[in-house]
């Protein structure tokens, strides 16, 4: 996001929060000038906000009451960034953290254009959110479209490109009936329908191209197991190779771990106050995040050479870096 949008709309958020604030303070917590604060309060003014401002030692700046606040002016893509990046950071907090940020969410969509907030209200309804609270990475059009398809129950077409991504033969153009969107680490994936398969796929989306709807509607059907996010894992899990795997042995009753990070791991109960997990992960980081986040004891009974190399390299740094 540009600058001097995401400062607008945090000094809008700033503005909607208190009845009033001094011009100094206010200047401190967006850390800029009172200048710039000045330009930003007539960018807003100019948008149709109505700020009011007094002079002086005690001087400040509030938002007026009365009719309702313009649309806020900002690219889709932009909006579309502050909706992932905010739903991502709500998914990841608790308590009173959690609520806030998703107040802001709520804030964001409501002042969108018209057409913008339909696209950014699709996206949080059709989207399973990790509760590793990472921000995924993937273009803002695909996003857009495929969430709107999916809102629309609309026949969906695009060229997907195979894992070697070498040659002609690697881009396949696929028709499907798209279902859910699922976010894993950094990682969004489609679960759908494939019409020409006749069979349900999970597709990468940083691998999808040139999403386009086909205005044909479909019936949603049930995904297998009704869990899309279980129908990733389990997907992940099968084609995973063997140095990918993690096994933990975790002091930690076995529901209290599947209500934690169930949904991305197996998780076996051994006794009333232990319990096996296992990931599919590549990034060692994801794995000391998700194990983390478990905030019991454990112990990494399985993995890889090269994955025990990297845990220890992490856990050496993250011990060094600590007073």
């Amino acid at each position: 996001m540009a600058n001097t949008s995401s400062r607008t709309l945090r000094l809008l958020t700033l503005l909607q929060s208190h009845r009033f604030w001094p011009g100094p303070e206010l200047a401190d917590r967006l850390e800029v000038s009172e200048r710039t604060l000045r330009r930003d309060v007539e960018r807003l003014r100019d948008l149709g906000y109505p700020v009011s401002s007094s002079r002086g030692t005690e001087g400040g700046y509030q938002l007026g009451s009365g009719g309702s606040l313009p649309p806020l002016v900002i690219e889709e893509e932009e909006a579309i960034a502050m909706v992932v990046a905010l739903g991502a950071a709500a998914s990841s907090a608790s308590g009173a953290l959690a609520d806030s940020t998703l107040s802001a969410l709520g804030k964001v969509v409501q002042v969108l254009p018209p057409r913008v907030r339909r696209r950014a209200e699709a996206l949080r309804a059709v989207t399973v959110d990790s509760p590793l609270g990472q921000s995924p990475e993937i273009d803002a059009s695909v996003l857009a479209v495929v969430a709107q398809a999916i809102r629309d129950s609309e026949r969906l077409r695009f060229t997907y490109v195979a894992r070697s991504g070498d040659g002609a033969d690697a881009q396949v153009i696929r028709h499907v009936e798209p279902a859910k969107l699922v976010t894993v680490g950094r990682r969004w994936y489609l679960v759908a329908h494939d019409l020409d398969r006749a069979d349900w796929r999970s597709f990468r989306l940083d691998r999808l191209r040139e999403p386009e709807g086909t205005r044909a509607r479909f019936r949603q059907r049930e995904i297998p197991g009704g869990d899309a996010a279980a129908y990733v894992r389990a997907g992940l899990k099968q084609a995973g190779r063997e140095e990918d795997r993690v096994r933990a042995l975790v002091h930690l009753a076995a529901a209290d771990a599947q209500a934690l990070i169930g949904r991305w791991a197996s998780v076996t109960p051994l006794d009333a106050g232990t319990c096996e997990v296992e990931l599919v992960a590549r990034d060692a980081a994801w794995v000391l995040v998700a194990l983390g986040k478990l905030d019991a004891h454990f112990t990494i009974e399985v993995a890889s050479p090269a994955m025990l190399e990297t845990l220890r390299s992490w856990t050496g740094r993250m011990a060094l870096a600590l007073p």
